[in-house]
């Protein structure tokens, strides 16, 4: 009976944790402008029934040196801090909040295989990221931002470091008093052993549903069911809720096969897209455990959207209907 009593004990606070919890983070991730944009650049963006947008200054690590680059002169404007203040005065002018997310970019290949072989380069590295990820995170406290990502799909990092990111989060909140999440990639989640300090499971979604050409929404749903299982099932041991932290679907033939992208090489296929969208948000978003998402990506400028037929980005596409009317609910 004890036994019992603990289990219902828990399972109400779960129940009234999420219960409680604000309405659905509908959240677009935001492509950084190459340099500044007009005032009403993410007017669009409030049109779709979005309220939060992901701001990304990027920064970048080479193979063959153990340093972490940002904020210099050869980035994107909107990749710097420059650009990251107008962006988070923009979407306060829409009445967006904001998740500031920041993502070292790996010259070599996926960010995730990013690795070191010896101690004196992790030390290097992990001190320019500590430098990288606070001045950030200061922008955050300064700017009242609503989530502060703490890092970005470092796969192997999260498996090889494991007590930096608990030094890093102390690190964290003695600057930033808001809610912190990690972006962990989906193939990668329960390596995470530090999500019992943060406010959200973080997860980058890509995960492999089918190897049709274009599936069905009740098919994708299907495949969707399993992993709706496992994410539960984290985020009750963990008591956090459960954050799309990234998703999306190319509009182009098997975009659910290789769901991180293929690189062009599948034709143009827009309602695979529509159908993928559909499966997820009837498959989460109307779950109390799921906090919502931020889809991947939204272009601010015709320079960086030229080319997008087979892309992620839902603009100007079939699956942009279903986007608002899932957000507008």
């Amino acid at each position: 009976m004890k036994f019992f009593r603990n289990q219902l004990f828990f399972g109400i606070v779960f129940i009234s944790f999420f219960s409680c919890s604000q309405k659905k983070i509908n959240g677009v991730s935001l492509v950084s402008p190459p340099k500044h944009v007009e005032d009403f650049s993410l007017l669009d963006v409030r049109q779709i029934h979005a309220n939060w947008v992901a701001i990304i200054p990027f920064a970048f690590c080479k193979d063959e040196s153990p340093n972490v680059y940002f904020n210099h002169n050869r980035q994107w404007w909107g990749e710097k801090k420059e650009g990251v203040l107008e962006l988070i005065n923009l979407a306060r002018q829409q009445q967006l909040k904001v998740f500031l997310k920041p993502h070292v970019w790996y010259r070599k290949s996926w960010i995730g295989d990013f690795t070191l072989e010896n101690e004196k380069d992790w030390k290097i590295w992990e001190q320019d990221y500590v430098d990288y990820i606070l001045s950030y995170a200061k922008i955050a406290e300064e700017q009242q931002v609503e989530l502060f990502c703490i890092g970005t799909e470092l796969k192997q990092v999260v498996l090889k470091r494991p007590l930096f990111f608990k030094e890093l989060i102390t690190k964290i909140k003695q600057v930033y008093k808001g809610k912190i999440t990690y972006a962990a990639n989906w193939d990668n989640i329960e390596a995470v052993n530090f999500w019992n300090e943060l406010d959200y499971i973080g997860v980058d979604a890509y995960y492999s549903l089918s190897d049709k050409k274009e599936p069905t929404v009740q098919e994708l749903k299907l495949a969707w069911d399993p992993i709706k299982l496992n994410l539960y099932q984290l985020s009750k041991v963990d008591n956090k809720p459960v954050l799309f932290t990234e998703y999306g679907f190319e509009s182009s033939d098997y975009n659910t096969k290789e769901t991180w992208g293929s690189n062009g090489k599948y034709p143009v296929n827009e309602r695979a897209q529509v159908n993928a969208y559909q499966s997820l948000y009837e498959t989460f978003y109307g779950e109390d455990w799921f906090a919502g998402g931020f889809l991947w990506k939204w272009h601010l400028t015709d320079s960086t959207y030229r080319n997008q037929e087979k892309a992620f980005s839902p603009q100007g596409k079939k699956a942009i209907e279903v986007v608002k009317k899932q957000f507008k609910k």
